[in-house]
């Protein structure tokens, strides 16, 4: 028999991904599919801690905030600290859920930072004139069709739009001065312009506290006998649920949908692009 593994045990939380990006068949990070996992990691162990390891390039703000507020909450609960690991990227709402921890580490070529907003889209108005396509829209509020990629670019939706985005702006800023109280080193205009950096300038500007890694930082801080318990993640798609009845089988199933399959298809297109900004 092999003989019982003792020493202590800290919960690993692993969130990668997007956020909020969510199709049937591509669930983004979002406090419904994590809500579960978090309270678990909190409970399964006596030890003061729990690592949460962070690979993301952003998304929704809204659930960025959600996951961080209820990753505070139980670690204030508990009693508990809670340690960050960047891994490729932890940008936007990324480092967003990043800053949970009372001390985020990064690998030596992490990704941090873009604080900030972005909203993207295309402007297809001349195609479908091009084509000879009309494009009719009837609403019952004049703003209801703002910035439908369809229709010409209006200034004043233009400018509506970069006043919300300068609102959540100011939510992000704030939450990073709260949780970085006394550490950030840089000026405003230098850290909250959405701009990122490797981890060895982040630390520079205070936005992360040292370079390592889950397993050294918890062998350094509860000793070498320390083990690392994932907490699993309930991400399953469509397919996933699907896969879970006995007759399952695409032929059975009679296919999907073709629109759940066109979401899905814009889903990664979206995602794809969102990672590739930080040449990932």
């Amino acid at each position: 028999m092999w003989p019982f593994k003792s020493g202590p045990v800290v919960p690993v939380l692993r969130l990668s991904g997007t956020i909020g990006m969510a199709t049937p068949l591509r669930p983004g990070l979002s406090i419904a599919g994590v809500a579960g996992p978090i309270e678990k990691a909190f409970s399964m162990s006596k030890v003061g801690a729990v690592a949460v390891v962070i690979n993301s390039p952003g998304g929704s703000p809204v659930q960025s905030s959600l996951i961080l507020k209820r990753l505070r909450q139980l670690a204030d609960e508990k009693k508990k600290k809670i340690y960050v690991f960047c891994e490729d990227v932890a940008a936007s709402g990324g480092y967003y859920i990043a800053l949970a921890g009372d001390q985020i580490f990064a690998d030596a070529s992490s990704i941090v930072g873009s604080i900030g907003v972005i909203s993207a889209s295309f402007g297809l108005d001349r195609a479908i004139e091009r084509l000879s396509i009309d494009r009719r829209v009837y609403t019952s509020g004049e703003h209801k069709g703002t910035l439908d990629m369809f229709q010409p670019e209006k200034p004043d939706d233009v400018e509506r739009l970069k006043s919300i985005q300068r609102d959540v702006h100011d939510v992000f800023i704030g939450v990073v001065k709260e949780r970085r109280a006394g550490r950030l080193k840089g000026l405003d205009g230098e850290l909250f312009t959405g701009a990122f950096w490797s981890a060895p300038r982040a630390m520079e500007f205070g936005l992360i506290d040292g370079i390592s890694d889950v397993r050294t930082k918890m062998r350094e801080l509860y000793g070498p006998e320390v083990r690392l318990k994932v907490v699993p993640l309930e991400r399953g798609g469509l397919f996933s649920r699907l896969r879970r009845l006995p007759s399952f089988s695409l032929s059975a199933a009679g296919g999907l949908p073709g629109l759940a399959i066109g979401d899905d298809l814009v889903s990664a297109v979206e995602a794809r692009a969102i990672w590739s900004r930080y040449g990932l």
